[in-house]
């Protein structure tokens, strides 16, 4: 039974933080009730507005902070803090009397399917108070508060700006590291074969996906891919091992199946291991058949020459180390007709945000129905540009 939906509209409602949701051009699309209550103006007075424009006062140097901001939220994707800074608010009884308040702003970016920044979460957290700290050295004391925080929040914002740097670095040694653990196939004696590869386009980290295509000693293909949990050098180093691992373990046992119950034992010493998926195929060709186990990954897609799709998912079992004894896995298999094309790939390819993963595969499948016969490096880039720009992809493709 599938849990009910979050009602997130809810959720913005009930946040006893002072909250707006602004566009792209810093315009107020929503306010939640915290925020009417903090600043005296109801939603209708709100949204609409340009936020600069919708809380007038005389100084607007002190508003320069926080557009600088929310620029770096539109720039970088990232959470940026803002301030503090002094915001006066019109008095509900005193027309054109204007109180002195303090606020501490947060601003956080909502991203699309393409990691574009489409909306900014602004919260505030009023500091009026700290700021003022009521003694008889109140004005000093107030700006002495004043600059100290100030100084504090110059002091995370230039973290904020050197993490961004310090991951770029470590995601282009990652990105050098599985380019390396990644080569071109095998050739294949009958067959042809296409491989990509594509990271996050806007992730700080790349993930451990991997594939491997290898032309077994007794002429049959074998073909995988896998996608390890985590991000970085770490989980780069971890798809190396189980990479590999399993790369042995095809040429030695006798199928699918028993090379994933082999991957499964050794994940289980292996640091980061767990919970990784991967699928591994035997083609034979002499047999037009292919045999198949899964690892709690998505199931291959196999295309027809008429354009029928079907996905292989006959033998799906939990990821890897999932299963707190380890038990052998399920195998199954299925004929081809030549010129039939297979597709292994990881979740990147058919998985977005906000939408079912049915939605994917059927996405897969109607390409593949209308496609499936091109050429294999054309259909390669063809799926790999299908892919989510959130996340790792791998695809292989090959033409039976």
């Amino acid at each position: 039974m599938r849990e009910p939906g979050i009602d997130y509209h809810a959720v913005f409602e009930a946040s006893p933080s002072a909250t707006l949701v602004l566009n792209s051009v810093f315009v107020i699309m929503d306010a939640n009730p915290s925020f009417q209550d903090l600043v005296g103006r109801t939603r209708d007075e709100l949204i609409g507005q340009y936020v600069f424009n919708a809380f007038p006062q005389d100084d607007k140097s002190e508003m320069e902070d926080l557009k600088a901001s929310l620029h770096r939220v539109l720039e970088s994707g990232a959470q940026d803090v803002a301030g503090p800074i002094r915001h006066d608010l019109e008095e509900p009884d005193r027309p054109g009397v204007f109180a002195e308040r303090y606020w501490s702003p947060i601003n956080a970016p909502v991203l699309d399917s393409d990691g574009q920044v489409t909306l900014i979460v602004h919260r505030l957290e009023e500091i009026t108070d700290l700021v003022r700290a009521g003694d008889p050295d109140a004005d000093h004391r107030r700006r002495q508060m004043e600059l100290e925080l100030y100084a504090r929040s110059r002091q995370l914002q230039q973290v904020n700006e050197r993490l961004p740097q310090a991951n770029a670095r470590e995601r282009q040694i990652a990105l050098a590291l599985q380019d390396s653990m990644l080569p071109a196939p095998q050739a294949l004696a009958r067959h042809q074969a296409a491989v990509r590869y594509r990271p996050a386009i806007h992730a700080l980290n790349v993930c451990g996906d991997w594939y491997d295509v290898t032309q077994l000693p007794n002429g049959n293909y074998a073909v995988a891919v896998g996608d390890v949990v985590g991000h970085g050098l770490a989980a780069v180093g971890v798809m190396g091992q189980l990479r590999s691992a399993l790369s042995a373990a095809i040429r030695v046992v006798g199928g699918p199946a028993s090379a994933l119950d082999g991957l499964d034992l050794y994940a289980r010493s292996v640091d980061g291991a767990l919970s990784t998926t991967a699928v591994q195929t035997i083609i034979a060709w002499a047999d037009h058949r292919i045999t198949y186990s899964s690892a709690g990954h998505p199931p291959p897609a196999l295309a027809d020459p008429d354009g029928t799709v079907r996905f292989l998912d006959q033998a799906t079992d939990p990821p890897l180390g999932a299963s707190l004894e380890h038990t052998p896995r399920p195998q199954a298999s299925t004929t081809y007709a030549d010129g039939a094309t297979l597709v292994l790939y990881t979740d990147g390819l058919i998985e977005r945000r906000g939408e079912d993963i049915d939605q994917g595969l059927q996405r897969l499948a109607d390409h593949l129905a209308r496609h499936g016969n091109g050429q294999v490096e054309a259909l390669a880039d063809e799926l790999i540009d299908l892919s989510s720009a959130t996340d790792d992809t791998a695809v292989v493709v090959v033409r039976l």
